[in-house]
């Protein structure tokens, strides 16, 4: 097997994780990449209590499984964000806090440090190392996502505002990564300040290149967009420091929801497009392999679930018997070499 195959424990935050890590091992996965929520992986809790995270590595290991990667999307989200009360939802009291919205914004700015740092502290008290660099997944958030539709009438000056205010906020966040020896890896997604090759792009100039930044790469974010999300590999290969897999159908609708999604639910039958189980969507996986296989990644390929069509324990053993078969080890040799001997 080329890669280690992780379930991402995200969509599994209702379960303790020490459950969760009993279903991840009877699934059949290598290991998990393990959430920010929930009882899963606690940041402040990794900080202070003494022995917490080697408790973390205790339960991994009591399921032989391992760990590559921990995500703080909630918290990441709310750096940039405008804030409103769907935030409220989704972030540790202490980081809401009176909800004042740059209190919030500077409150996850310094938990996401925190992050970084509890992220060296777990992967050092790992029992052997992984043999790849230590990374934090997660949202930047965007102050002008809400201008993704250019009306009222939007000049790149105001959408310069936003990558600047996102360079302003994330390069001491980074510089923090940098002294944890950690990565920050922005799942490229609608909703962030880099949601499609461009912006990606445009982000990575909002902070100078910062050697900690790069991507979670996630096809099904960029699939039903319309954007080559193989040529995205190719063209960021040394900055994916980890990749889910994740797949999404498009043109399924009844033609009355579309791409924006109508405000319309997930799973709605009337929508434009819909996360799939991996194998049960568009995503050309075959492809994003040896586009991988071409830029060198050789970190985890991690699953994350999420098919409001499909029973989770169903899908989540399902996707990693795919993601085993799809997954392979790049050539050593040319194949034609042989025949000079």
């Amino acid at each position: 097997m080329a890669r280690p195959v992780t379930l991402f424990t995200g969509q599994w935050a209702d379960l303790a994780f020490d459950t969760v890590c009993s279903k991840a091992k009877q699934f059949g996965y290598d290991g998990v990449e393990i959430a920010c929520w929930g009882d899963h992986f606690d940041v402040a809790a990794a900080l202070g209590e003494p022995g917490y995270c080697e408790g973390r590595w205790e339960i991994l290991c009591s399921h032989g499984l391992k760990a590559f990667a921990i995500s703080n999307h909630l918290v990441g989200q709310a750096v940039c964000d405008l804030i409103d009360q769907r935030h409220q939802a989704i972030l540790p009291p202490e980081v809401w806090g009176d909800g004042d919205q740059e209190g919030v914004r500077r409150r996850a700015a310094a938990r996401m440090i925190d992050t970084a740092r509890a992220c060296r502290k777990f992967f050092d008290a790992a029992p052997a190392p992984t043999g790849l660099p230590a990374v934090v997944n997660g949202f930047t958030g965007s102050s002008i996502w809400h201008s993704i539709y250019a009306f009222p009438p939007t000049d790149q000056q105001y959408w310069q505002k936003g990558f600047d205010d996102f360079g302003r906020r994330w390069k001491p966040i980074l510089d923090e990564f940098d002294k944890a020896n950690v990565n920050f890896a922005l799942e490229v997604h609608p909703t962030e300040i880099a949601f499609d090759m461009a912006s990606a792009q445009r982000a990575l100039d909002a902070v100078a290149g910062h050697k900690r930044f790069g991507f979670n790469y996630d096809p099904s974010h960029l699939g039903y967009q319309g954007v080559d999300y193989v040529r995205f590999i190719r063209a960021f290969g040394s900055r994916i420091f980890h990749v889910h897999v994740k797949d999404a159908w498009w043109g399924h609708g009844d033609g009355t929801v579309g791409v924006f999604g109508g405000h319309t639910s997930f799973a709605d039958p009337r929508r434009y497009w819909d996360f799939r189980s991996p194998g049960r969507g568009d995503i050309r996986f075959e492809d994003i392999i040896v586009a991988l296989n071409d830029v060198g990644y050789q970190g985890p390929l991690s699953v994350e679930w999420e098919d409001s069509r499909m029973d989770r324990e169903h899908g989540a053993a399902e996707a990693v018997g795919f993601v085993r078969k799809l997954d392979f080890k790049s050539s050593r040799i040319a194949f034609d070499a042989q025949f000079d001997r």
